[in-house]
């Protein structure tokens, strides 16, 4: 097989409550994503973004890898990870330094975001991103890049996120037990942002609703900067629950009835319109109309949007989200989830798939691989980060071997 080194890959692992999905993509010379392999699995072992049973869960990364595996022809040895959960946290900090040499480098840039980031957390918890928002240089405000301004004082705004240090080690240990090393553990909302936004969004202003299986995850975009991201633990698997509980059908129907005939809008499903309802302890099946099913759970679609809007309202941004918002994870795809976010939130809303992407786009051209396609995303853009801090650290050191035979060093 092929070695990952040798093609420029990256690879994603979106190890979700309802599902796992790994995503290799391909890396082209003109800095392009082109998606070479998908693995997906039913998820086993997890509950709202946690980890409950190591070997389930393994066992379900291992059966993604090798599917994305066989069909990238790769061989996969380290992953970027998605994490998200009730225990992910976030708050804005800001970090001050004084400019050396009147002028603005990368190392202020790295001084003053380390400030910022150097907030006391306690020993539990981990950090996972440090994301600057804009920077100001004396009397300047709003800039969002400084390098190579002049001034006296810089100041940076960011936006931490972190988690729970058990949590990230628990879902960490499972993929190592695949043979696998984490390159980083991302926040899945972040990494859905990546897959699913545009630069104008992000600048006019945008709120990012992804609905999995276990969890909302929330993030919202002012001036092209993170600028506030939440967890609810809440999200699809309660309104499979209540199809399960209402018409008394075992789960794994109720989730097969959910994908294929449920409606989040009463007023968009057909009375006529016939569904087959497999029930327990080998009792008949019972058929009943779409529309009964659209009313069970159209309440649980309000109920969560509600707690959505609350989330949205509470972070105090709700007045700033001109381009409104972006519902996007597996739920989204259900009929009439549209329509009723729209009810809900008064603003307007978009179903956000993939962007960006070439290769296997008919695999993962749909909200359901907003996170997995967003990790890829991600990983690219910090490949191209650290190869330019690379190259910039190696004319560095060329300059102070200049300087020192020049008798400067």
């Amino acid at each position: 097989m092929t070695k990952s080194v040798e093609r420029n890959l990256v690879i994603g692992l979106d190890v979700g409550t309802s599902k796992v999905v790994a995503t290799v993509g391909e890396i082209t010379d003109d800095n392009k994503l082109s998606i070479v392999g998908v693995g997906r699995q039913v998820s086993h072992g997890m509950d709202k973004g946690g980890v409950n049973d190591l070997n389930l869960v393994s066992e379900s990364i291992r059966r993604a890898i090798d599917e994305a595996e066989l069909m990238a022809d790769c061989r996969i040895s380290s992953v970027y990870l998605g994490i998200s959960g009730k225990h992910i946290q976030c708050q804005n900090e800001t970090g001050v330094v004084a400019i050396n040499n009147t002028e603005v480098t990368d190392e202020d840039i790295d001084n003053v975001i380390h400030i910022a980031r150097s907030v006391p957390i306690s020993a539990e918890r981990k950090m996972l991103h440090a994301l600057p928002q804009e920077y100001s240089i004396d009397m300047q405000e709003g800039i969002k890049n400084p390098l190579g301004m002049s001034g006296v004082r810089m100041e940076a705004k960011a936006h931490i996120i972190t988690c729970s240090n058990d949590m990230a080690k628990n879902i960490e240990k499972c993929v190592e037990r695949c043979g696998l090393q984490v390159d980083q553990l991302i926040f899945n909302a972040l990494a859905s942002c990546y897959s699913v936004l545009t630069e104008d969004e992000k600048e006019l202003g945008v709120a990012v609703l992804d609905i999995g299986g276990g969890t909302m995850d929330i993030t919202i975009y002012i001036n092209g900067a993170l600028r506030h991201s939440a967890v609810i633990p809440v999200a699809g698997n309660q309104v499979t629950g209540d199809i399960a509980k209402i018409f008394r059908t075992p789960i794994s129907h109720a989730e097969a009835i959910k994908v294929q005939h449920a409606c989040a809008s009463s007023q968009m499903a057909s009375n006529e319109e016939q569904i087959e309802v497999p029930s327990v302890g080998g009792r008949p099946s019972r058929i009943m109309s779409r529309h009964t099913l659209s009313e069970v759970v159209e309440p649980r679609f309000r109920e969560l949007f509600e707690l959505a809007l609350e989330e949205i309202r509470r972070s105090g941004f709700e007045d700033q989200i001109a381009a409104g918002l972006v519902v996007t994870g597996g739920s989204a795809k259900m009929t009439g989830a549209l329509e009723v976010a729209e009810d809900i939130f008064q603003m307007p809303v978009r179903i956000g798939s993939p962007l960006g992407i070439t290769g296997l786009t008919d695999y993962v051209s749909d909200p359901s691989f907003a996170t997995a396609v967003g990790l890829l995303q991600y990983g690219r853009t910090m490949q191209s980060i650290n190869a330019t801090k690379s190259k910039a650290d190696e004319g560095n050191w060329w300059g102070r071997i200049t300087k020192w035979f020049q008798g400067e060093f």
